[in-house]
């Protein structure tokens, strides 16, 4: 009898640890992130929500076809590396039942050259890399734009202007958009005569500044403002709210602001 008794304390018990495994995993979220600054932002905001009773789980990427993929498939509870033309794109493209829980930072796109000086030297016939995702060329030509090289279609919309809706290019610019966004940097540092339009992401994790480095750089007005998405099953996900509500926090915009003096623009819950 006393065996027996024995072994049914040890069975409770044993069910009453697995409970509160599992009570414990239901505070767990894993986000999706690029390194720089995504990861970090999120770092800096991991005690935060572990006072919250949630414990955050960082998985870093550096291929932007990944995060969104791995959410859909329930890999990943959340991610944080992209801005919202990316996202609704790949809503379109992919059919990814997925939301955007709200807005954190943008980081400003910047175009770079490592023998270029400035806009001003700009030979004819310049060769300007920019990413082959096609969400950021309607970005950077209307950042070219902005700066006086090239005039867009006046019937295009700007953020998804192609280099066919080019129509003024007195330098004869050649773009070419060939080159994964993670390989820009790569490109910057091999190709001395060309214009390369980077992620601010990849040019920071790179010790580019687009501040002090870049020729010229979106203004803080961008309309590229990263976001944290999720499956729209989980749109009103306690967990993932408690995150976006942390991350828009002033404690955690004010990291952003003091940390990356202006490579990356906290946008708070605007």
């Amino acid at each position: 009898m006393k065996k027996s008794l024995t072994v049914l304390f040890v069975l409770v018990a044993v069910f009453l640890l697995a409970a509160c495994g599992n009570d414990a995993g239901e505070n767990e979220i894993k986000v999706g992130a690029t390194s720089v600054p995504h990861a970090e932002i999120l770092e800096e905001a991991a005690p935060l929500l572990e006072e919250e009773g949630i414990t955050l789980v960082i998985e870093t990427y550096t291929d932007y076809a990944l995060p969104n993929e791995d959410l859909s498939r329930g890999e990943l509870d959340a991610n944080y590396f992209q801005h919202i033309p990316f996202f609704e794109t790949q809503k379109s493209d992919f059919d990814y039942d997925i939301v955007n829980l709200g807005g954190i930072h943008v980081e400003p796109m910047g175009v770079y050259s490592k023998s270029i000086p400035s806009i001003d030297d700009i030979q004819p016939g310049t060769e300007v890399i920019i990413s082959r995702n096609v969400p950021d060329h309607g970005r950077i030509l209307s950042l070219f734009e902005a700066n006086g090289l090239i005039t867009l279609a006046d019937d295009v919309t700007k953020s998804e202007a192609t280099v066919e809706d080019i129509v003024e290019n007195p330098l004869e610019l050649v773009f070419s958009p060939d080159v994964n966004p993670e390989f820009l940097v790569e490109a910057y540092e091999n190709e001395d005569d060309a214009l390369v339009a980077i992620n601010t992401n990849y040019a920071i994790e790179a010790g580019l500044s687009p501040v002090d480095d870049a020729l010229f750089v979106e203004g803080a007005d961008s309309l590229y403002v990263n976001i944290i998405a999720a499956r729209a099953e989980d749109e009103d996900n306690e967990d993932l709210l408690k995150l976006v509500e942390i991350l828009q926090s002033e404690e955690i915009q004010s990291f952003i602001t003091e940390r990356y003096n202006g490579e990356v623009v906290a946008v708070g819950a605007e």
